[in-house]
């Protein structure tokens, strides 16, 4: 019943209207007229949720990142090893994007150069999504898995960056991620070098 009354109809339609338009257009040509017609509401029940067209556009990413966040700690749970840890969260990462490259889309193309991106609940998950990455960092270093003279935030930053990097160009344009490949050669390039 929560569920209903946090997602009516009208609003998942809208969400889902967007995402759907940005399969094939950036969000800079997407009008709101055009998003109303695709999901079959009037325009003005996109103001109804959302405060405008960014609003929305984060509200997207942000329920994108919970069910995201939600698989990698489902995943990670029960995991003693901070390395098979980030192995992990490296090829979930992989996959997600590759499942739903509109939200590879969205997050690296579209939103980081908005500044009110940076103060959106999005934005806060995102954040989450990095200090995990950051805790089982610093777990390692404190069990002696990863070198003690490691700086748990520039890892994050490597981690995080090789990630994102690594499929751009797949993302652009739409081509087969390699997820084997190219999380196997991540984690062997990166795990090598933090191992005592």
């Amino acid at each position: 019943m929560k569920e209903q009354i946090n997602n009516p109809p009208g609003r998942i339609k809208i969400m889902k209207s967007l995402s759907t338009l940005m399969k094939k257009k950036d969000f800079d040509s997407i009008t709101t007229s055009e998003i109303a017609s695709n999901a079959g509401v009037t325009e003005g029940l996109i103001y109804k949720y959302f405060k405008d067209k960014k609003d929305l556009l984060y509200k997207v990413l942000e329920e994108h990142f919970q069910i995201f966040q939600a698989e990698i700690d489902e995943m990670i749970k029960g995991k003693i090893s901070s390395i098979e840890k980030l192995e992990i969260i490296i090829k979930t990462s992989l996959k997600s994007w590759t499942k739903s490259k509109v939200f590879a889309k969205i997050l690296l193309l579209e939103v980081r150069s908005y500044p009110d991106y940076y103060k959106s609940r999005a934005y806060e998950l995102i954040k989450v999504y990095a200090k995990t990455v950051a805790g089982i960092i610093k777990q390692g270093i404190k069990t002696g898995e990863i070198k003690q003279q490691t700086d748990y935030r520039i890892l994050t930053k490597i981690i995080l960056g090789a990630i994102e990097h690594s499929c751009l160009g797949d993302i652009i344009f739409d081509r087969d991620i390699n997820i084997e490949h190219i999380s196997t050669n991540i984690c062997e390039t990166i795990f090598k070098g933090i191992q005592p």
